[in-house]
Parts: structure tokens; C-alpha cells; sequence
């Protein structure tokens, strides 16, 4: 593949990738969803997550007049740098992944916005990706010391992410559809932007405002499935009936409304629809890929190769969540996006005719620069010879780079980083495989 053609294909991956964010994007999906608004009464707006700050910003313009009324108000809480203006929606920025002190500042302060609601006012809940991470509310006697150990625990141990958010709904005061007991009398409202696997409401942003159908023991057998080590606090709560969620018989929930707005799958359909356009074959393998990002870029490879052997022009367009195992992560290692383009440029070793773009769509692939986040990266069939030219600045290979996590140094020494700023949305990870039997 000759220089013009590597930028060519990586220019039409990164149409796909911003059509498919433009499709689940606040400004396009939240004004349809919004329930009636009460006759007398207020409407009071509280949220958290990745698109927060956009998803308010819409509802304030869908209702202008109830600001003009001083009957609109409320405080969505989004990641650092995500913040957007807004007129009577507070948006307040909080730590992600890892929460500290402003999470818990924040939380508080959207549990305080629901201390005098009544049957007259409507609660509308904005959720959206991040929002475990956002929301943190330690239960009894658990510090912010121990949730941080959890977080970083689970994070890290390979787990997905239904078996992470149900460790953390039973370790909250807020996850598990306890935020919906607490906007009771209130008529309750949820609109979801989904980043999970199945769109199951109990597990976005794990699951505030839905009923929770997991147990503690469910969330004891997760721990030890994984060897996690629970500070001693953590696991003694765990222990106790105080640590059980509402369950879906819960008044709190007989007059609540959930809807999705926003779905992985809207975006991969956005995408190939954009392929319309072309002669290119779009072939969606599926929203709900998980696993072990460097294991997932294997069989992608192998999915990528007989198509190429077939002849076909076609992009392979797929979604999910891939994880990454990391028992001591780098300071600076990529992501899971990343590591699965790694992976994949590895598996291919060179391959002709096949490029990749894969990138998270809230524009944050792991743990990155807040200042300067990445998305993802882009390989194709020169990646591995060109980084071999270079080297990193610790004279490491490409192998070497994936087995140390440090799929980040790999992407930039290449300039292939994927940067789009946040997005302002979260449906998890957009993987476009670009095939083409006819390229030089």
C-alpha cells in the first residue's frame, strides 16, 4: 500500500467513525425521547456521564420556555474537560475512570436537588457512559480510599463490564436504582445513552434509575472469581443486607418511564449507510463484542483475511467492549482500543490490502492525557514497517509494545493516533475493518 493510499483510507475510516457519532449524538436523539411536561410542578434535570453536558444543553433548548418560567433546573455531572455552557442545568465535572473527592462533592449535591420533590414535579435522569465512574456515593462506613481500591481492582482484573458495575452497584448509595428511591414521589424519567453490551438498562451507568436483578452474593462471587482483594471495609459491607439494591417489584418503580435514545447498533447502521455511498460491502459483525482486546484482533484478522481471499470489497464495522489485563499498567498505556489495533496490525504482519480504524467514541480510548485525549488508532499494511524504522523512545518492537501495554507510544511514534476531542457521546468502541483485494 503505497503512502497515498494509507492516507486515503485512513481519511474514509475517519468519515465512518464521525458519521457513526453523528448518528448517537445528544443534538439528534434526546428532543424525541422527552416525556410531556407536567401540568403544575417542576422539572428538575440531574444526570452523569460522558454526554451529560450535551444531553442538557438539548433538553434546555427543547424547553426554553420552563427556563423563561423558572420552572426548569437541575445538575448533570460530566468528565474533566467535557463540560459545556448551559443556562439553568448545572454541568460539573468530576474524575474518571478512578473517582475522587469532586465525585463525591457532586453526587451529593444531585441527591440534594431531590430533597423536596413531589407528585407534581417530573425527575428527568440523563445517563449516559462514565457514569459509574461519576457517580460515587460510598454506603455506610466506606471512605473514598476504598471505592478508588475497588475501581482500580476491577478495572483491571479482565472482567466485563456487567460483572464490574454489578461489584459496584452493591457498593454504592446511589448505583442499582437506589437514585430512582431517592426522586420518589416524583414522576421519573430516564433517557439512556447506551455504552454496554445488550442496552440492559441496569448496567449504563450502572443502573441508577433501573430496578437491579443481581444480589450481593452475586457481586461476593464476582470477587472471587477474579481474586480481587477488597479493602476489609468493602468486603464487610458486602456481608451485610444493607449492601442489597431495589429489586424490580420496588414501588419506585411502578411509574417510572426508561428510555434509550442511543444505541451502539444506530451507530455501526450510521456508518454503513455512509458505505451506501460507495462500492464498498458493509458487513456488521456485531454490537456486543467482547473479550480480551489482543485474543478479539486475532479472530478479526482471520475474519479480514478470507474476506480479502473472496475477493470482496467490504468493511467489516463491529462494536462492544474489548478489555485489556493490566496487573500493573504503564503511566501511559494506550488503551483497549489501541492495544487491539496492536494487535491486529500483528496478526495481519503486513498483510496488503486490509486497514483498520479502531476508536472509542467518546474520544477517550483508556486512560489518556485529559488535556490532549486519543480515541484510537489506525493501521494498515505499512504500520509494522514503518514503526520498525522508527522504534519508540525505549528502542522497543512492535511485539514488545504489546506485551507491555504501551500500544499508545506505538500509535504516536507513527503519528496514527485518532483524535477527535470529546465526542460529547459514549456507545463504546467502533472498530471499521477496510478490505480491498484491489489496492497497490
Amino acid at each position: 500500500m503505497d503512502p497515498a493510499s494509507q492516507c486515503d483510507h485512513k481519511s474514509f475510516l475517519t468519515g465512518l467513525f464521525r458519521a457513526a457519532i453523528d448518528a448517537v449524538h445528544p443534538a439528534h436523539c434526546v428532543a424525541p425521547a422527552l416525556p410531556p411536561l407536567p401540568k403544575q410542578g417542576r422539572v428538575i434535570v440531574i444526570g452523569a456521564g460522558k454526554a451529560a453536558a450535551a444531553m442538557a444543553q438539548a433538553v434546555e433548548k427543547q424547553w426554553a420556555h420552563k427556563i423563561d418560567q423558572g420552572a426548569l433546573s437541575g445538575l448533570v455531572i460530566t468528565t474533566q474537560g467535557a463540560r459545556l455552557p448551559t443556562t439553568t442545568i448545572d454541568v460539573l465535572e468530576a474524575a474518571h475512570p478512578i473517582p475522587d473527592a469532586r465525585n463525591i462533592l457532586t453526587t451529593r449535591r444531585l441527591m440534594d436537588a431531590l430533597n423536596d420533590v413531589t407528585e407534581s414535579d417530573l425527575v428527568l435522569v440523563l445517563l449516559s457512559g462514565g457514569g459509574s465512574a461519576l457517580l460515587c456515593l460510598p454506603p455506610g462506613n466506606l471512605t473514598l480510599e476504598d471505592i478508588q481500591s475497588v475501581t482500580q481492582s476491577l478495572l483491571t482484573c479482565g472482567a466485563p463490564i456487567r460483572d464490574i458495575n454489578c461489584v459496584r452497584k452493591h457498593l454504592s448509595a446511589i448505583k442499582g436504582g437506589q437514585l430512582a428511591k431517592a426522586a420518589a414521589p416524583a414522576r421519573l424519567c430516564t433517557l439512556a445513552i447506551s455504552d454496554v453490551t445488550g442496552d440492559d438498562p441496569a448496567i449504563i451507568a450502572s443502573g441508577p434509575t433501573a430496578p437491579d436483578p443481581t444480589h450481593r452474593q452475586d457481586a461476593l462471587d464476582v470477587v472471587q472469581h477474579y481474586g480481587i482483594r477488597l479493602p476489609a471495609r468493602a468486603a464487610r459491607f458486602l456481608q451485610t443486607q444493607q449492601s442489597e439494591t431495589p429489586k424490580p417489584f420496588d414501588p419506585c418503580f411502578s411509574e417510572a418511564v426508561y428510555r434509550l435514545i442511543a444505541t451502539p447498533q444506530q451507530a455501526l447502521e450510521a456508518a454503513a449507510r455512509k458505505l451506501g455511498e460507495t462500492d464498498y460491502e458493509a458487513v456488521i459483525v456485531g454490537d456486543a463484542i467482547e473479550g480480551e482486546a489482543r485474543v478479539v484482533a486475532q479472530e478479526t484478522a482471520k475474519q479480514a483475511r478470507a474476506i480479502y481471499r473472496q475477493g470482496r470489497r467490504a468493511i467489516l464495522l463491529s462494536g462492544g467492549e474489548v478489555t485489556v489485563m493490566q496487573s500493573n499498567p504503564p503511566s501511559h498505556p494506550g488503551g483497549p482500543n489501541r492495544e487491539f489495533a496492536l494487535a491486529l496490525a500483528l496478526a495481519l504482519n503486513g498483510h496488503p490490502g486490509i486497514a483498520a480504524l479502531v476508536a472509542d467514541t467518546d474520544g477517550v480510548d483508556g486512560r489518556t492525557d485529559n488535556k490532549n485525549p486519543v480515541a484510537g488508532g489506525f493501521v494498515d499494511s505499512t504500520s509494522l514497517s514503518r514503526f520498525a524504522d522508527l522504534k519508540d523512545s525505549a528502542g522497543r518492537d512492535a511485539e514488545t509494545c504489546l506485551q507491555q501495554h504501551h500500544s499508545g507510544e506505538f500509535f504516536r511514534v507513527l503519528n496514527d493516533e485518532i483524535k477527535t476531542g470529546p465526542t460529547q457521546t459514549n456507545v463504546n468502541d467502533f472498530r471499521a475493518i477496510l478490505i480491498d483485494p484491489q489496492a497497490l
